[in-house]
């Protein structure tokens, strides 16, 4: 079965890995580390792959704010609701933005379809965003890698007796992380949400007085 799975990840693995790489985030690159430190892949190419994905995936974006800027806010709410606070992280930080709007949570798509509709230069945009998506890729593809070789010291030489105990493990670490962000973003919502909960009651209670 082991060798099946193998013989599947090296045939169509990293083209996974790519697709994954260009439309989400670490998730996915984690275990692609956990899965080469088990040999099922090589780690060079996961961050070669994944860099590649993530490299190319910004630039899409980045373009699609280019070419279609006016026609997404007009189409997305989201995107309208996200663009006066990234306008505004892009003016304070200028370049640091383009270089770690993927490690930002909330805004890893958002950001470079922004600086795409600004007249930051398209030159510029590649460079920083072909340093990110390495760095980017080394960082997690080796959180997953080293995940694997502290299990290896823990449990010992058998480790792939264990290998779906540590998959549920490491699926359970990604999943809190994820929790944390969600309830982060939760929290930095709850004031407004709040405000808007007042504000329709007291228009509810002036209807009611006028009637």
């Amino acid at each position: 079965m082991q060798e099946l799975l193998k013989d599947y990840l090296t045939v169509h693995g990293y083209w996974v890995l790519f697709i994954w790489t260009f439309l989400e985030g670490e998730a996915g690159l984690i275990f692609a580390g956990f899965l080469a430190f088990q040999g099922y892949f090589s780690l060079p190419a996961v961050m070669v792959t994944a860099g590649a994905g993530a490299f190319c995936g910004d630039q899409f974006y980045f373009y699609l704010g280019r070419s279609k800027g006016k026609y997404l806010l007009n189409h997305s709410h989201s995107l309208v609701k996200k663009l006066r606070k990234g306008m505004k992280l892009i003016a304070r930080y200028g370049d640091l933005v383009a270089f770690t709007s993927r490690y930002t949570y909330g805004f890893r798509i958002v950001l470079p379809v922004i600086l795409g509709m600004t007249p930051f230069p398209a030159r510029r945009f590649l460079w920083l965003n072909l340093l990110s998506a390495l760095s980017w890729s080394i960082i997690f593809t080796l959180t997953g890698y080293l995940f694997g070789k502290s299990a290896a010291l823990l449990i010992g030489t058998d480790i792939k007796r264990y290998e779906h105990y540590l998959f549920g493990i490491l699926a359970g670490i990604i999943f809190l992380i994820w929790l944390g962000h969600f309830y982060q973003a939760w929290r930095r919502k709850h004031p407004a949400r709040v405000r808007l909960k007042r504000m329709r009651a007291w228009k509810m209670q002036r209807l009611n007085q006028m009637k």
